[in-house]
């Protein structure tokens, strides 16, 4: 509860003036700006690498920017000013529309964005609202904003008007879209930090990459195939006729109505975008204000029986392998990063059969890359578990029951890594016509999940690392274990082609000698089931012996 509650304030007003406990309202804005700017650097100073990385990325980010800026301004010497005006306005849609999405995706991520960490201070809405928008305006995103708006109204610029309605248009268009995404933060803040909302995030950044590529085939149209002459910026027209009237793309366009000498039309537009702000900026203020003086809902207990948590379990086998398998799938559904990389691992697997089927050269036999790509859930398996290994690890007393823990967590991945593998590879087949290859595709693909589990579980054992202690599915492992990430992820995957090399290369003979190609149908699943046998039986054999060092790694934050 805040002290606005607590002062008997339950509606929400202009709050009092500050009183002898409570900061002025320079010290509250400049205490925000000052906290926006440690925690970019204690974030730096964390390690080494991480500063050279975020440095790297800036430089490059501002750098890219200013060529698609430079690119922007000249376009109008390749087409006709009207058609780069057009893409100056598509350009700032685009960009628009990404910081509208960024907090649903990336909220976790950015500490700074989370105002739910600022209601137990004393802290009025209005100088809130101020130190807030001046902080946002801190780092890399605002600024390569103003480099591409400005390369954007560039694009349609027309003399001297035109230079005075950007000098006002450009900087109201970066305020108005961070302000926008901080507004969208504010009032999705108890969403976004609830679990169900980092669950949206995932399936959001997954549809957002599948958009994207979708984007990019589009694009070829636009501009163009290898060997036609110039730019047909034709196509962006119709979308910029309607984007060029929706603030804040106003602003930006300003910049060529009052090149053009519609004065009062580029001050509507400027006005709008205006409106706009002021709108956004009252949003903000009564999400903060709410969020100030509203109790968490969420934070209520649900309290269940043993015998109804249990529900809906009754299909697990007994004894360990069904705990194990039913504590993994648990994991799997309710815990941020590893629903996160379930759902990446299927989701890369959908975007490239999407394109290829988009594009024309899709066949059946990209369903392997689930077998491979679903492997990669057997990797770290008791990083995952956090501090609860230790119970875990209490319980691993003898050969068996390392046998059975690691029986238990590789059942619960083929689980859901079968009936994908089978739906994907039917709906591939008939989006191909490919039926003929059906059996052997599904072949390899059962070949390369076994070796995956096979590489995976050993990989778990002797490669363990640690994962942050927070619940943020776009972080999966705590700073400095980059090299065990990279050899966990590379070695899983090109270790299953290597270890599931014998059934590849019998397909590559059977396509190549018009030998039959169905007996991979009963081959693959053998052959696959044979490898992860044995490399279950490997690593359960090392795992009593490593049980001390994978503890510390999973325990360790």
């Amino acid at each position: 509860m805040s002290a606005a509650t607590a002062r008997g304030g339950g509606v929400p007003g202009p709050g009092p003036a500050p009183g002898p406990g409570m900061p002025d309202d320079r010290t509250v804005v400049r205490t925000l700006v000052s906290l926006k700017i440690r925690l970019l650097r204690n974030g730096l100073r964390r390690s080494r690498g991480r500063a050279a990385l975020y440095v790297l990325g800036a430089v490059v980010g501002v750098l890219f920017a200013a060529g698609i800026a430079l690119a922007m301004a000249l376009l109008e010497h390749a087409v006709d000013t009207g058609s780069a005006a057009d893409a100056g306005v598509v350009l700032t849609g685009a960009l628009t529309l990404g910081w509208a999405a960024i907090p649903l995706f990336l909220f976790s991520s950015d500490e700074s964005a989370d105002p739910t960490r600022l209601t137990m201070l004393p802290l009025r809405p209005a100088p809130l609202l101020r130190g807030s928008v001046l902080a946002a305006l801190i780092g890399p995103g605002p600024l390569i904003s103003l480099v591409l708006f400005t390369g954007a109204a560039l694009s349609g610029a027309l003399g001297g008007a035109s230079a005075a309605a950007g000098v006002v248009g450009v900087p109201l268009a970066v305020l108005t879209v961070v302000v926008l995404s901080r507004a969208v933060a504010a009032g999705n803040a108890r969403l976004l930090s609830s679990r169900r909302g980092k669950d949206f995030a995932i399936f959001g950044g997954l549809l957002f990459a599948l958009l994207v590529q979708i984007a990019n085939v589009g694009s070829q149209s636009v501009f163009g195939k290898p060997g036609t002459d110039g730019l047909d910026l034709e196509p962006l027209a119709p979308i910029a006729s309607v984007l060029r009237w929706v603030p804040p793309v106003s602003a930006v366009d300003a910049v060529r109505t009052a090149g053009e000498g519609q004065y009062p039309l580029a001050l509507l537009q400027l006005a709008a975008t205006g409106a706009l702000l002021v709108l956004l900026l009252r949003w903000w203020r009564a999400s903060l204000q709410q969020l100030m003086v509203t109790a968490d809902a969420s934070t209520v207990e649900v309290v269940r029986g043993v015998q109804e948590s249990g529900r809906g379990w009754r299909f697990l086998p007994d004894g360990r392998v069904g705990a194990v398998m039913q504590r993994h799938l648990r994991y799997a559904w309710r815990e941020p990063r590893a629903k996160a990389a379930v759902f990446t691992s299927i989701g890369m697997t959908l975007v490239v059969c999407v394109l290829s089927i988009v594009q024309g050269w899709s066949t059946v036999y990209l369903v392997a890359m689930t077998g491979m790509f679903l492997g990669l859930q057997m990797l770290n398996l008791f990083g995952m578990d956090g501090s609860a290994f230790w119970m875990v690890a209490a319980t691993l007393l003898t050969p068996a029951d390392a046998r059975d823990e690691l029986r238990g967590r590789a059942f619960a991945v083929l689980s859901y890594a079968v009936p994908v593998t089978l739906v994907l590879a039917v709906v591939l087949a008939a989006a191909t016509g490919e039926w003929s290859g059906l059996p052997s595709a599904v072949g390899v693909a059962f070949a390369l999940l076994g070796s995956g589990i096979a590489i995976g579980a050993v990989l778990s054992v002797l490669a363990p690392y640690t994962m942050p202690a927070d619940n943020n599915p776009m972080r999966n492992a705590a700073p400095g274990q980059g090299g065990l990430v990279m050899l966990n992820s590379f070695g899983s995957m090109f270790g299953s082609v290597v270890v599931a090399s014998p059934a590849i290369a019998y397909l590559a003979w059977a396509l190549a000698t018009d030998s039959p190609t169905w007996p991979l149908l009963l081959a693959g699943p053998l052959y696959g089931t044979l490898i992860a046998t044995l490399g279950l039986r490997l690593a359960a054999g090392r795992l009593l012996e490593r049980l001390p060092e994978i503890l510390t790694k999973a325990v360790e934050r």
